[in-house]
């Protein structure tokens, strides 16, 4: 299929997406420890993965073993709360992939967010520290809450580049809303990547997102609402240092429906290209579709995922990728508690010298914040 086609197919599922109507659905409380004027709330969150992953370079189909790997795929403590009415703050720590083939038991440990923000009135806020970047949806959407198993792969492709850690960078952000907070902007200039003496351009990055229904004022945004909020998201956003580009639109939407039921969706565009900056990030368009289906009596989501990898430059085109994921979440109470398993399949295009691959996992999550 190509790139022009995959474009206008996405663009008229996100028009008929635009033309559903929704049901209100409850929000939920937030359990908080306050004294005077000062709030404070802590938490922990845990992803323990059991994964079997197949040999995607063995020369023929039948030493395509799989590696078998238990790992903490995220640890982390959360600190967050205000002082008064403007100031706020959050810090989070992670030891991610640990245990991670090749085994390590011993390192990983970092700093995730590091941030504190002055609220000047509902239109401008300023933050500074470590922060996730504003440049696509799913660089802002919390990983305890999303569709399927985890971030899409078509979604990293500048990290290792611009130095993030895992949608974040260091720097300074301004953010607001308007019209009843259903139009919401962040924008900022980040570090990116760094030269030695680090007199290099700065990474600037800005994100636009109009809320049809709820508006999201959350520092990072919700993926499934599990049927009780109702969300319709439509935003674009980008970053870019020196040469580098890269570009994003997205339609998210969570539909309750059958009293405490959810239809699920999220379709992303993504545009990067590294040009003589990043020569490790070839000019892309890349594509993602996710749907979920939330049974609220059984407690069950299975899920659907689709995603692409298109290169533009003839030469790359053996790079082209395909994957197609499907699973469920089961969840014991909530995003407190929940159990996930998924099965990826990774397809090679255009004669690539890689093989077709298959990825299965499973996952226990505890979250509360």
């Amino acid at each position: 299929m190509s790139t022009t086609l995959l474009r206008r197919s996405l663009l008229s599922v996100m028009v008929c997406v635009l033309m559903l109507a929704l049901v209100p659905a409850p929000a939920s409380a937030q359990i908080q420890i306050k004294n005077d004027d000062v709030t404070i709330k802590f938490g922990f969150a845990g992803q323990f993965w059991t994964d079997w992953l197949q040999d995607a370079t063995a020369a023929t189909a039948g030493n395509q073993g799989y590696s078998q790997s238990f790992e903490l795929r995220r640890a982390r403590f959360l600190l967050g709360g205000n002082f008064g009415p403007n100031i706020s703050f959050f810090f989070d720590t992670d030891d991610p992939k640990l245990g991670l083939t090749p085994k390590n038991l011993a390192t990983g440990f970092i700093i995730q967010d590091a941030w504190m923000e002055y609220k000047v009135n509902n239109y401008f806020a300023l933050t500074g520290g470590e922060m996730l970047l504003p440049s696509s949806r799913q660089n802002l959407q919390s990983p305890f809450s999303l569709y399927t198993l985890d971030y899409s792969a078509v979604a990293t492709i500048s990290i290792s580049g611009l130095q993030e850690s895992a949608f974040r960078d260091m720097g300074m952000q301004a953010r607001g809303y308007f019209f009843n907070d259903h139009f919401q902007y962040r924008g900022g200039v980040f570090e990116g990547e760094r030269d030695a003496n680090g007199r290099n351009s700065l990474h600037p990055a800005l994100y636009l997102q109009y809320d049809f229904f709820s508006p999201e004022k959350e520092y990072a945004y919700t993926g499934t609402a599990l049927g009780k909020r109702k969300i319709l998201a439509i935003d674009v956003g980008g970053d870019k240092q020196s040469k580098y580009r890269s570009e994003s639109a997205n339609i998210a939407n969570d539909t309750p429906v059958n009293g405490g039921d959810e239809v699920g969706l999220n379709l992303t565009y993504y545009h990067f290209d590294g040009r003589n900056k990043f020569t490790a990030i070839p000019d892309q368009n890349n594509f993602l579709g996710e749907f979920d289906y939330y049974i609220h009596q059984a407690k069950f989501q299975p899920f659907f995922k689709w995603e692409t990898q298109r290169f533009v430059a003839a030469v790359n085109n053996t790079k082209d990728i395909n994957r197609v994921g499907f699973g469920a979440n089961y969840y014991v109470r909530g995003q407190n508690l929940k159990f996930t398993f998924q099965w990826l399949r990774a397809q090679p295009q255009n004669g690539s010298l890689i093989r077709p691959s298959n990825e299965l996992t499973m996952q226990m999550q505890a979250f509360y914040f």
